[in-house]
């Protein structure tokens, strides 16, 4: 029986000079097969042009390279643009380049479905299929960078963690991706480029301080209240408000760098004084800003879009304090877009 290959990117650079050694070739040929497989993103080892062609067949016979494939493209009217990315294995995920008159930000995914089961995001309604892979996360990055360029006719700029899954639950695999992503030897980017996302837990959070990360935390609050959170997300009753404070003052401790609370607002659920109140308290403890989310309803359920009165009331209640608040609009209505409610459609 044939064994299955590896996929290549699994490899360090160290592997790789260690596998051409051990085949009789020079190390340095392992510094040049990296070179293809992050800098210049080869999709096969027939891209790798100054590698002899005995040598692209050596790597043919041992390995793979697991690359996405971009299935679907949809472009905005607002110039968002929304992948439907292919995996080696056939499974789907979504990735989406949001532009302003500034800036691309990519918005990636780091699981095939979600393990968590927020009742609000169209994500959570499939189950965790598997982790991406880091070279599949990278990918993606790498994707719409190519599309930054083409449309924008500028890099890619950020990188937020918003989309399909939990990273804290690929945490091994979206730090090396992001270690890819930040190094000379992939895109060069900033870490201060780059935000993660995540639904709170207390340990991840705890170890991303102690690993001493240089991106950006963002945390999906949606109420300071934890009966109120536990509905909106279910889960969370393992996590409680106060384990979640206790480790992002340890995180800031730590690290020094603001938090961003992610925030929708609902009718009837998180739009009342008691939730306002709620939140500019849990605001205090750590410095912070605050992004208040339009939502993009799934249906026609209880999770529907907040009045203007009730975002105004927040604004104002928050800026009495200091904190700084963003209002996001939702970007790409027209080709269901919005991230970090994506949903996992084919076409």
């Amino acid at each position: 029986m044939q064994m299955e290959k590896k996929d290549i990117r699994a490899l360090s650079k160290e592997q790789l000079r260690d596998f051409f050694v051990a085949n009789n070739d020079k190390a340095f040929r392992g510094n040049q097969v990296y070179e293809w497989l992050w800098s210049k993103g080869a999709h096969s080892f027939e891209d790798m042009t100054n590698v002899a062609k005995a040598t692209r067949s050596m790597l043919e016979n041992n390995f793979v390279i697991n690359h996405i494939k971009v299935d679907t493209m949809q472009r905005s009217t607002d110039g968002t643009v929304k992948n439907a990315v292919r995996l080696h294995d056939g499974l789907v995920v979504e990735s989406v380049l949001i532009p302003t008159e500034t800036r691309t930000t990519a918005c990636v995914s780091s699981q095939v479905g979600c393990s968590l089961d927020c009742n609000f995001c169209a994500t959570a309604r499939l189950k965790r299929m598997r982790n991406l892979e880091p070279g599949e996360i990278y990918d993606q990055i790498m994707a719409i960078d190519k599309e930054s360029r083409l449309y924008h006719n500028h890099p890619l700029s950020n990188i937020v963690f918003m989309g399909m899954g939990e990273p804290l639950m690929n945490y091994n695999n979206v730090i090396k991706a992001i270690d890819m992503v930040t190094s000379p030897e992939g895109l060069g980017m900033s870490p201060k480029r780059i935000m993660l996302s995540t639904s709170g837990i207390p340990k991840m959070i705890k170890k991303m301080a102690d690993d001493e990360v240089k991106f950006k935390l963002a945390v999906s609050l949606h109420s300071a209240i934890d009966e109120t959170r536990a509905k909106i997300m279910p889960f969370s009753k393992n996590f409680p408000l106060k384990d979640l404070r206790e480790a992002l003052e340890y995180w800031y401790r730590k690290t020094k760098s603001k938090i961003s609370y992610e925030y929708v607002v609902w009718k009837g659920i998180n739009d009342d004084k008691a939730s306002i109140d709620a939140l500019v308290k849990f605001c205090k403890y750590v410095p912070c800003k605050v992004n208040l989310i339009e939502y993009n309803p799934i249906d026609d359920g209880e999770f529907q879009q907040a009045s203007e009165e009730s975002i105004l009331a927040y604004i104002k209640a928050l800026e009495n304090i200091g904190v700084v608040v963003k209002v996001r609009r939702s970007r790409g209505k027209d080709i269901d877009a919005a991230c970090g409610q994506l949903a996992n459609k084919e076409g």
